[in-house]
Formats: C-alpha cells, sequence, structure tokens
C-alpha cells in the first residue's frame, strides 16, 4: 500500500469516527409508551429520534448519568389471603388473567417486589386471627403448622401461583406473636422478655417451612407497625431482639434470608425512632434494609436525612394505601375506579424515589368491589369494617375485572424499571411535570415523565449533547426507553 492510499484510508477512518458514530446515536430508537385520562393504558406509541437540532418549545430536564444514585431492588404489592379469596370467585381463565397482569413482565406489570405476612394481619381473612402455633406455653413449638398458608386461600398457595409468571423479591413483616407470648393481649401487648429465644426459633421455622415448600422469603421483617400500632414493643427492645437473638439465629440457620428491623408507620416515625436500632453497631450489622410506610403521605426530606445519616443501607417504602382507618376522608367513596387518581399514587412514588428508597410497595394487590374482605379481631387492630382501595378491584357477583389507576402508574415503574437499574441525576423544573431517569445493568435508559396538569405539554429531555422532544397528554405518566 503506498503512503498516500494510506494517509487517505486514515482520514476515512477519522471521518468515520467523528461524524458517522454520532449520527447513529442520533438515529437509536427511542421506545414510548403512555397511559393517559384520555384513555391510553401502557399503550406503545410510534418511536421518537434524538436530534442535534435546537430546543422546541416546553420545559427542558437535562439528563445526566454521570450523576447515579440508588440502585433499585423492585415495585410491587402486598399477597394476603383476601386477595387470593377474592380472585377465587372468577372463572379459571380469569384468575389467570389477573396473575398475568400483576406478575409478567411481558404482557403485564412485571412486579419484582412483594410483601407477605407472617400469620395474621387485617386482611389475612380466610378465617379467623391466627398465629403458627397458638398452643399457650409450646416453648418448643411442636404445634408450629404454616398449613392454613398453603390451602386454596393461603397466602403461600397465591405465591407459588404468582410465580408462574415472574420473579419477585418476598418481603415478610410480623404483626403480632402468638398471644401466649405477650404479657397482655387486650392491654400490654409488649412481649415478655423470657420468649425472646423462642420468638427469634418461631422466626425460623417460618422460613425453614416456607423454603421446604418451594418458596424462600428473601426479607424477614421483625415487626409490623410495633410500638404504636400492632405489637407494642419499643425501639430499644427490638434492637436487643435483633442483636442477640434473631440476628444470631438467623446466621446460625444457613438460610439466606436478610434481615429489615421492623418498620414505621410513616415517614416521620422511621425517622425518630430508627437511630436507636440503627446507632448499635452489634444490632445495625444485622440490618439488611431499612423499610418504612408512607401513610403520613408527607415527610419524604425525613427519609432523605435517614439516607444520609445511614448510606451503607438500602431503604424500601414497602406499605402504603387508602384505608378510612388511615385517615382517608369517609366522605369519599372506597376503593376508587378512576383512572385520575393514578397521578396521585405517582408522585408519591417519585417522591419517595427521589428520597432515596430502593423498592416501593403497595397495599393489597387485590380486593373486591367492597374494599374487602377484611379480618376481623379488634384487639389485633382490625376493625370491622376495614375498607380499602387495593390495585386491582374483582367484582366477586359480576366478575368485572377493574385495573385501576394505581395500577397503571405503579406499572410504569415496574415494568419498565427492573431491579438492578439505578437512578441517575435529572435536572429541571416545571409545574405540574416531573422527570426521572435510570440507567439499566445492560447501558440503556429507561425515563418516567409525569404530567399532573389538566393539559397536554411538551418537554425536552437533553442526554449527552442529544435532544428529544416529547409530548405529554394532560394527567399521564410516559416511559422512554432506548
Amino acid at each position: 500500500m503506498t503512503l498516500q492510499n494510506r494517509k487517505a484510508l486514515l482520514s476515512a477512518a477519522v471521518f468515520f469516527c467523528c461524524f458517522a458514530i454520532p449520527d447513529a446515536i442520533l438515529a437509536q430508537t427511542v421506545k414510548l409508551h403512555i397511559s393517559s385520562k384520555a384513555g391510553d393504558r401502557l399503550a406503545a406509541k410510534p418511536d421518537l429520534l434524538f436530534s442535534d437540532g435546537q430546543l422546541s418549545s416546553g420545559a427542558t430536564f437535562e439528563i445526566n448519568d454521570a450523576v447515579k444514585f440508588q440502585k433499585i431492588d423492585g415495585f410491587g404489592a402486598s399477597i394476603m389471603e383476601a386477595g387470593i379469596l377474592t380472585l377465587n370467585t372468577l372463572p379459571a381463565d380469569k384468575q389467570e388473567e389477573v396473575l398475568r397482569a400483576l406478575f409478567d413482565p411481558q404482557v403485564g406489570a412485571g412486579y419484582t417486589a412483594m410483601k407477605t405476612p407472617v400469620a395474621g394481619t387485617d386482611f389475612q381473612s380466610a378465617g379467623p386471627w391466627y398465629a403458627y402455633d397458638d398452643t399457650p406455653g409450646d416453648v418448643e413449638l411442636k404445634n408450629f403448622s404454616v398449613q392454613r398458608d398453603f390451602g386454596p386461600n393461603g397466602v403461600g398457595t397465591y405465591i407459588l401461583r404468582a410465580r408462574k409468571y415472574g420473579h419477585f423479591a418476598l418481603q415478610a413483616p410480623m404483626d403480632y406473636p402468638p398471644d401466649w407470648m405477650l404479657f397482655d393481649v387486650k392491654r400490654h401487648q409488649d412481649i415478655r422478655p423470657k420468649y425472646y429465644p423462642v420468638l427469634a426459633k418461631y422466626f425460623i421455622r417460618y422460613l425453614e417451612e416456607y423454603k421446604k415448600r418451594g418458596i424462600v422469603v428473601d426479607y424477614l421483617s421483625l415487626f409490623n407497625e410495633p410500638e404504636e400500632v400492632y405489637t407494642k414493643i419499643k425501639y430499644p427492645e427490638i434492637a436487643v431482639l435483633l442483636r442477640d437473638f434473631v440476628g444470631p439465629a438467623l446466621q446460625q440457620s444457613g438460610l439466606t434470608t436478610k434481615l429489615m428491623m421492623s418498620e414505621a408507620p410513616e415517614r416521620k416515625v422511621a425517622y425518630k425512632r430508627y437511630p436507636v436500632v440503627l446507632n448499635d453497631p452489634a444490632a445495625r450489622k444485622f440490618v439488611s434494609v431499612v423499610a418504612y410506610h408512607g401513610y403520613d403521605f408527607k415527610n419524604f426530606d425525613k427519609i432523605a436525612e435517614l439516607e444520609k445519616k445511614y448510606p451503607d443501607l438500602t431503604f424500601w417504602m414497602d406499605e402504603l394505601c387508602y384505608a378510612y382507618e388511615a385517615g382517608y376522608p369517609k366522605s369519599k367513596k372506597l376503593p376508587i375506579y378512576d383512572f385520575d387518581d393514578g397521578d396521585v399514587w405517582g408522585n408519591i412514588i417519585f417522591s419517595d424515589l427521589e428520597a432515596g428508597t430502593s423498592a416501593w410497595l403497595y397495599w393489597n394487590a387485590i380486593l373486591d368491589e367492597t374494599g374487602g374482605p377484611w379480618a376481623v379481631s379488634p384487639v389485633h387492630g382490625n376493625p370491622d369494617p376495614n375498607i380499602q382501595h387495593p390495585v386491582v378491584i374483582i367484582n366477586k357477583n359480576t366478575h368485572e375485572i377493574t385495573y385501576t389507576g394505581t395500577y397503571y402508574y405503579l406499572a410504569h415503574f415496574s415494568k419498565f424499571v427492573r431491579p438492578g437499574a439505578v437512578r441517575v441525576q435529572t435536572s429541571g423544573v416545571a409545574k405540574g411535570m416531573r422527570v426521572m431517569a435510570f440507567q439499566t445493568p445492560e447501558g440503556g435508559f429507561v425515563v418516567q415523565l409525569l404530567n399532573s396538569l389538566q393539559q397536554d405539554s411538551g418537554v425536552n429531555l437533553t442526554s449527552k449533547g442529544r435532544t428529544l422532544h416529547v409530548e405529554l397528554p394532560a394527567r399521564s405518566i410516559s416511559t422512554l426507553t432506548w
């Protein structure tokens, strides 16, 4: 090859590097899915392309993937007897349709994080209140049984049916231990310290019995809303139970389950109470995830502050719903069929993720047209009535299935922001509009765009010097992937 030919070849290579590759990047296809008040439901729209032209009219948001935040663990809801009881009222094919809609990542929402209770709670309604060993004084747990959970209306059966369609991490909290471990179930619902070793054994038996039946519980949470709502054990006592009993017992068991210390009912309560456990190094070493509930519907900044104090820990918002018992106005009818209500949940998900949470779980996945069926046990905090709003409403008489606004707004996250994705920096402010971006483990991107306004609005996204214009329908959530 002559020197002149080599120079020509080098010039061509330089031209290709400088011009052909950027052109290829600009030509990259951007997929768009929209759910909106106008009627779209996870609807695929025509592909979009980035450009290097001038910005169009509308708000501008910039994605900077050089700045990374939390890794995502998943999105989902909760598995309870009320859900499978209601599901089982449908014809067999319709039952599978609902399970696919919740758990199949291709045709449905593809939930990737779910919650299931350790025995009784307010929507374990296939029978009376129960623990896994209700025999007073049975410290050897000779009568321990999870049989109810694996009957036709049991949560174990529900989990196994759901897992035919998709995999999800499973988290399990406990409202109460067996009543005989308490000082007094009617008045003093704290646990007698002499039963701490037995309770640790009780937790391990639960995990082992589930594993025997093909279910690995990924995270065990000691107590659901302790101190203030259910078991009245205080956080200093939780630290002792975790540090000296449950943590070591789990460590010795050889199980892969990890621990959550407990979960407060509100973000502000978590901020106040959790440090007494997390500031104890011997207790904290057993904590893998910090879970909290969102029933204050605010105080996201408190979770962000906790994140800064304990940056080595992962945070989950793992319960929230509408319920009259949780303060939802009784003048408004539950459950809610109106798609437009999904915007409330979209904004809460955005706010919790911006605070640094890695998973977001709603409460009941499935309920009937009455917002039930609920369990009744006033002494355990389960009143009658206890009407709540689910993700999916099934009319047990007409067999009508309603996928609520909650379902669609949550599905945009669960379906497209899969475990392992990392939230990246997004800058820009516009009234009524929010944008959040994630980078996938494969190097792709997912962007969620929320339009809470009552009119269509245009948005410009900039990334790596490129620009993309998107028209957002009124009251909508849109997902971009590339």
